[in-house]
């Protein structure tokens, strides 16, 4: 029988800590974890990526090339494959042009708490994810200070291309858990309010696809044994 996982997803070498703890099933297919971390971490799927254990990669299928004949395909193996232990650790990374590299540990491999809904959830995390194609690190620090005062000389064009008001404290726990199929429960938590931007229209049809994607994937977990 599968068992949870609570893992920790942390997006590296950011000014300030951005990072989401959820849950997921020791089956789930790395494809499928591929899902939740684009939903988790509110990306919209659109670039490619990479799982690393160790020295060895895991990628999309579609994307494999016969000049790695090493590299190794990410729909072919569950997450209690390439994880078993508590402690292990995982580089997930996204976009090689901006190059977002993310960690995630392997907290616990028979998570169990009766607040939560499983067999997916996300429980807690901090800040939002930088904008996607903002240009990498660099280009986010850029953005967040642009956005952030009206008389940088960038200020009015990267309003223009964000279209939007971007607040990089805040996390909407409860639109995440909404997007990933999450039945709200009474003994669930809320997250501590804050101010909400609404996201664009773009963002929220992006990660409505990825929840749709994402309930595929997690049917398909509930089928292995």
């Amino acid at each position: 029988m599968p068992t949870s996982y609570l893992l920790k997803v942390t997006l590296k070498d950011m000014p300030k800590l951005i990072w989401r703890r959820f849950v997921v099933p020791s089956n789930m297919s790395l494809d499928g974890l591929h899902e939740v971390l684009q939903v988790v971490m509110s990306w919209d799927n659109s670039h490619l990526h990479v799982f690393i254990v160790g020295k060895q990669r895991y990628y999309p299928t579609m994307t494999l090339s016969d000049d790695f004949p090493d590299d190794l395909p990410e729909e072919d193996f569950t997450l209690a494959d390439v994880a078993g232990r508590k402690g292990t650790k995982i580089r997930y990374e996204y976009d090689f042009g901006d190059g977002w590299e993310h960690e995630i540990v392997v907290e616990n491999t028979d998570y169990s708490n009766p607040d939560w809904p499983y067999p997916v959830c996300c429980i807690e995390g901090v800040r939002a994810c930088p904008p996607e194609d903002c240009g990498g690190v660099g280009g986010y620090v850029n953005f967040c200070e642009a956005m952030a005062d009206k008389n940088h000389p960038e200020h009015h064009d990267l309003k223009e291309w964000y279209g939007d008001k971007f607040v990089p404290d805040y996390f909407d726990l409860a639109e995440v858990n909404k997007t990933l199929g999450v039945k709200p429960n009474k003994s669930m938590k809320p997250p501590k309010k804050q101010a909400d931007p609404q996201p664009k229209t773009g963002e929220s049809n992006a990660l409505s696809k990825l929840g749709k994607k994402l309930k595929k994937a997690v049917e398909a977990s509930k089928k292995k044994k």
